[in-house]
């Protein structure tokens, strides 16, 4: 049973800045990044544990064409992926965890 998720405001806005970025590179790629971002979404909902925990209880699963991260964590209670970020490799890890609020 793949467990359902919820994306936070953040997650959404990186999402969306990067969709238009590789727009503008070119046509169609932001699709493909997009629809890469959600296929590895399905894989963490079908099998969240299969990703390290990297801090704490946030997992990441790395996205493979693009150099991104989609970090998470399993709400238990509630059967629940919360997904806090679609993080740049190249940014500061740091700032990875720092974001929990929920949309």
């Amino acid at each position: 049973m793949a467990y359902p998720f919820i994306i936070n405001e953040e997650a959404i806005k990186e999402l969306t800045e990067a969709f238009l970025w590789y727009e503008e590179q070119q046509s169609g790629l932001g699709k493909e990044f997009r629809t890469e971002v959600h296929n590895k979404l399905d894989k963490v909902c079908h099998n969240p544990l299969h990703y390290k925990i990297s801090y704490k209880n946030f997992h990441e699963a790395l996205i493979e064409r693009f150099p991104f991260l989609i970090v998470y964590f399993i709400d238990e209670k509630n059967k629940l992926i919360i997904v806090t970020a679609i993080f740049h490799t190249s940014r500061n890890p740091r700032n990875k965890y720092k974001r929990i609020r929920l949309k």
